[in-house]
């Protein structure tokens, strides 16, 4: 195997490794995106993008290489010519067999190194995700506990109104009482004033026939007198 294709298989035996690490289940996507922020990442993410088209690139070229090495191997030319000569069979099929590795190494490092890239965006989205559900479920149980807070505020407002119609209807009914009792109170003051006034107007009465026999009686008196004083002068 030559140094381009011993790297090249390197290269998708660290893909593989890579791979299988990220893929493994018990580490979450948020320590994923932990180790994705370190600072050497940081360094290198403006170069990302320039290194994976490259190794694209290489990797087609060497791909396309590989495939023009089956095609030139597996052709029916080399075949006829190896049915002449059979160790030129032999080494022809060894030439065709290391052409198909290489074709299978160059076409699986693509694969691979499409597949990294995809792995790494989506254990990114999915820890953006993660950390935005659990911001969305904090603000919903935010919210939620401040409904139940609304709800035993309404509840507690509800209850104190009940308790203020209950006073309201007892002070009611106090008053009420109160009134009924103030009314007898009034229409008992009111007979009695009647009866003040009919006592009154009975004693006024009587006084006026007080009076009038008064002045009969004195009338009559000043008759007796005048009748006295007159048979007085006769009998001198």
């Amino acid at each position: 195997m030559t140094l381009q294709w011993t790297a090249v298989a390197f290269f998708l035996y660290t893909e593989i490794a890579v791979n299988i690490i990220l893929c493994i289940p018990f580490i979450s996507a948020q320590r994923w995106r932990l180790v994705f922020s370190w600072r050497i990442w940081n360094w290198l993410s403006p170069y990302w993008n320039k290194c994976f088209f490259t190794m694209i690139m290489v990797l087609i070229i060497l791909f396309l290489d590989a495939v023009r090495e089956v095609q030139k191997y597996s052709g029916p030319e080399p075949m006829q010519d190896a049915k002449v000569n059979p160790n030129l069979f032999d080494h022809l099929h060894m030439k065709l067999f290391r052409a198909q590795r290489n074709l299978y190494i160059s076409g699986f490092s693509i694969f691979l190194w499409i597949i990294m890239r995809r792995v790494v965006t989506l254990l990114n989205q999915v820890a953006a995700t993660l950390e935005n559900s659990a911001g969305l479920q904090a603000q919903m149980d935010g919210a939620v506990k401040a409904a139940k807070q609304h709800q035993e505020d309404n509840l507690r407002l509800k209850q104190a109104l009940l308790d203020d119609e209950k006073s309201m209807s007892a002070k009611n009914q106090q008053l009420k009482l109160e009134v009924g009792r103030l009314a007898g109170q009034l229409k008992a003051a009111e007979e009695s004033v009647h009866k003040s006034h009919a006592e009154v107007e009975a004693m006024r009465r009587q006084a006026k026939g007080l009076a009038q026999e008064y002045d009969r009686l004195l009338s009559e008196h000043h008759q007796l007198q005048n009748l006295q004083n007159a048979a007085d002068k006769k009998d001198q």
